[in-house]
């Protein structure tokens, strides 16, 4: 016999909304929605629009609106629809003293972006898995891909020797490398760098023949693979959608030959891998704000 469950009220949605006979009518002095979201007024309301909001989202010489969670930025090469949260954070990211470098950085990044769309060995791996991975050794570096999907929980993004974002540190550090988001010259100039450390984790297809684990390179061990669903489909970042990729395909994790990692980050990598979501998650807590 099973117990039922209490109605839980999700977030931001009461239940006097599914019931508009008991919302009393409310007269605010202030209506626009931008002001009410600056300075919220001290009683509930719902407020209905015919049609979607704009919000001016514009940076500098970057024209851009968003409306119901997705950007439209104006590019040289036309617009370029983006999810709202990441249009937010290149913002933030990309930008210097020189207010037209924001835009000549996106259109790069979009030019290798749209490279690596129509390579059908890329994955864009889910940020539920890519935060698994990352825990096991706190890593705060990314390498590979590019500013429009690489996620915001990592401090600094590298491609091979070019910096996305993030600053310039000496020291090697712990590291999350997707190897199919390199290209064959950054993948060669990143090895000797990998050959002497020990705190990264690469996640790489199958590189040898009929789908057989192969080492990217001699100084590297495999420590999980399986087939599952922990890729984003492509095209997502166009969308905001966290739907994951139908298809399975095989992923492997390699670490280097003189680290060591926990049994239990293994593990947990290793179902992350088998995992069958339909679905990528958002992480809830005071870290990794997404």
């Amino acid at each position: 016999m099973r117990k039922p469950n209490p109605e839980r009220e999700r977030l931001l949605v009461p239940h006097a909304s599914r019931d508009p006979e008991i919302v009393k009518d409310t007269n605010l002095a202030n209506e626009d929605i931008f002001e009410i979201i600056k300075k919220p007024p001290d009683v509930g309301a719902i407020q209905i629009f015919e049609k979607p909001e704009f919000w001016d989202s514009t940076s500098g010489l970057i024209k851009a609106v968003t409306t119901q969670g997705i950007a439209t930025i104006h590019l040289p090469s036309g617009p370029l629809s983006l999810d709202g949260a990441q249009w937010h954070l290149l913002k933030n990211t990309l930008t210097n003293s020189r207010p037209n470098i924001l835009g000549a950085s996106i259109q790069n990044e979009l030019t290798r972006q749209l490279m690596l769309d129509k390579d059908k060995k890329h994955s864009s791996y889910s940020w539920k898995f890519l935060r698994t991975v990352k825990r096991a050794f706190q890593a705060t570096k990314y390498q590979g891909d590019t500013a429009l999907i690489i996620p915001p929980f990592f401090k600094n993004a590298m491609r091979g020797k070019e910096r996305i974002w993030g600053e310039e540190i000496a020291t090697p550090q712990p590291t999350i490398i997707n190897w199919s988001g390199l290209d064959d010259k950054e993948k060669l100039n990143l090895i000797p760098t990998l050959s002497a450390s020990d705190n990264w984790i690469l996640l790489t297809h199958p590189l040898g023949a009929n789908n057989k684990p192969q080492p990217p390179f001699t100084e590297a061990q495999l420590v999980a693979r399986a087939d599952g669903k922990c890729s984003r489909h492509k095209g997502w970042r166009r969308e905001g959608k966290d739907e994951l990729a139908t298809h399975s395909l095989t992923t492997e994790v390699w670490i280097s030959t003189r680290g060591k990692l926990p049994e239990i980050s293994r593990t947990a990598i290793q179902e992350a891998l088998e995992a069958d979501n339909t679905k990528d998650t958002p992480s809830l807590g005071s870290e990794d704000l997404e």
